[in-house]
Parts: structure tokens; C-alpha cells; sequence
């Protein structure tokens, strides 16, 4: 298949051995009823091998609806995919499974989701800081608190469960650029990233007058114990998002989003992108 003929949001790119794996949200039922995610294979992030469904809903699973934002990273030789699920009348919670290879097949690993039972979340995505420790970075969702908030919890070591109670890391109301007076403030897809200065930058995603964007948060402390403030200069303006970082086979930067942010139009976009030591900013 074509990049551009894969519908899917949230795209997420796992580089191992020469390829590049892709996992996304379903285009066709991420509003709906779902019981999977796929992976897509390719060399050269245009011609891609697939789809190969690497989760399908088991019998009995509590999730029967917005299979969201799977991401997959290598942790201590296995491999972890944090995706949202939703059921009706059950708080949306992002939930960790686990592999062996990129190609799956995921199997449910924690008991539920890690994320609390009482909040709409979702978007988790997996932080170690210096000392190892592993945290999930998650929304909580604007449905729920009206100013979407970015949270973060510990996990254990491994990541079976959460430990203690989440801290906000920052409010989806927080930055210049966003619509003030706004009933709702959405707070999207956190991505970690450090930079070569060894600063800490979350990006994410909201809403802007220009649409759905691409932002930057950056913390004061190098961890995200820090105090975080927001880069007035938006990363992607252009109604698309959900984006995280990764480096491309030739030791390249790339921000991969979906845009636009319509559904079924959504694609996943790949730019490149440079780490002035401070910050990220698009070739």
C-alpha cells in the first residue's frame, strides 16, 4: 500500500532492524465499535507491507469501542503497546499489552487499565527517567474536567500497574495559542522527547484558530517533575496532529502526525524535523 492510501490517526513508528513498523487508529471504526489493531511494514515510510493485525479483541475483553493511539516501545527486550479503549457506561483507560516481536500478536498484560477507573483517559505513553523508573504520561480527557489536563503516573517496573496517584503536568488552557473563551480545551497524544542539550519537551496536541495543531511544552527541570511552560511557535499548524518522534534509517529526525484531522481523509505524514539543542523545529 501507499502512504497516502492508509487511513488511519495517530500514527506510531517503531525502526527496528532496517524496517519501519506502523501502528495507528483504525480510520474506519475509531468513532465506533472496534476490535483490533494493525501494523504496517515498510523500507522507505512511502510503500508499506500490510495491514497485519497484530491485537484482536479476545472474548470477554471489557472494550468493545475507540480502540485508540496504540504505541509500541521496546522495553527491557519485549515489546509494550499503551492503547485507549472504551466501553459504555466504563471510563475510557488506556491499557498495556505486550509482545515479543513488532509484529505481535499482542496479548493483554496489565490488569485493566493502568490509568484510573474514574477518569476518561487516554493517550498514555511510556517515560523512564534518568534513574529508570518508568511512568505513563496520559490525558485526561476534556469530556471529564473541561480543561483537558496532561497527567502523569509511575508504573512499576514492569509496567503491571500504576503506582500512586497522577500529577497534572500541565492544562490544555495553558498556552498563548490557544481559542480563549473556549467551553472545552482539548489535551492530545503527549509524546516525551529530550533533546541534545538535555532538555524535556512534551508535544501535543489541541486546538488553535488554525485548527487541530502540533505543540510544544518544554519543562524547567529536565524531568517532568519540572514546571512546564508552553513554546509560543506551534510544530505543526496545519490541522494535523497526534504526532510523536523518531529517527529515520538514515539518522534523520521525522514528526509523524495524521492530517487532516477529518475523518476518513486522515493520513499519516511524515516531516522532517531538527533538534536545535533546545528545541524542535521543521526543515
Amino acid at each position: 500500500m501507499k502512504r497516502t492510501d492508509i487511513n488511519i490517526r495517530d500514527p506510531f513508528v517503531l525502526v527496528k532492524d532496517g524496517k519501519y513498523y506502523m501502528y495507528g487508529s483504525r480510520g474506519e471504526t475509531v468513532w465506533g465499535l472496534a476490535d483490533g489493531f494493525d501494523v504496517y511494514v515498510s523500507k522507505d515510510l512511502e510503500e508499506f507491507d500490510g495491514p497485519y493485525e497484530v491485537f484482536h479483541r479476545p472474548e470477554g475483553f471489557w472494550a468493545d469501542r475507540h480502540y485508540w493511539a496504540p504505541e509500541v516501545h521496546e522495553y527491557n527486550g519485549e515489546y509494550y503497546m499503551f492503547a485507549s479503549f472504551k466501553a459504555e457506561n466504563m471510563c475510557r483507560g488506556t491499557q498495556i499489552l505486550r509482545a515479543k516481536t513488532p509484529m505481535g500478536p499482542f496479548e493483554l498484560y496489565s490488569d485493566g487499565p493502568v490509568t484510573p477507573r474514574d477518569y476518561e483517559s487516554l493517550d498514555g505513553t511510556l517515560y523512564v527517567n534518568s534513574k529508570g523508573v518508568p511512568y505513563i504520561i496520559f490525558c485526561h480527557e476534556w469530556t471529564q474536567v473541561v480543561d483537558g489536563e496532561v497527567c502523569y503516573m509511575e508504573l512499576s517496573r514492569d509496567l503491571k500497574h500504576a503506582i500512586g496517584e497522577p500529577v497534572v503536568i500541565f492544562r490544555g488552557s495553558s498556552p498563548e495559542w490557544t481559542m480563549e473563551g473556549e467551553k472545552q480545551y482539548v489535551t492530545d497524544g503527549p509524546f516525551v522527547y529530550r533533546t541534545t542539550d538535555g532538555d524535556l519537551l512534551i508535544i501535543w496536541s489541541g486546538f488553535a484558530k488554525s485548527g487541530y495543531v502540533q505543540a510544544i511544552a518544554r519543562s524547567d527541570n529536565g524531568d517532568i517533575t519540572g514546571k512546564w511552560t508552553q513554546d509560543k511557535e506551534l510544530l505543526f499548524p496545519d490541522n494535523g496532529g497526534h504526532g510523536m518522534i523518531f529517527e529515520n534509517l538514515n539518522g534523520e529526525l521525522m514528526l509523524a502526525l495524521h492530517s487532516p484531522n477529518n475523518n476518513p481523509y486522515e493520513r499519516p505524514v511524515f516531516i522532517p524535523v531538527k533538534d536545535t539543542g533546545h528545541t524542535l523545529i521543521r526543515v
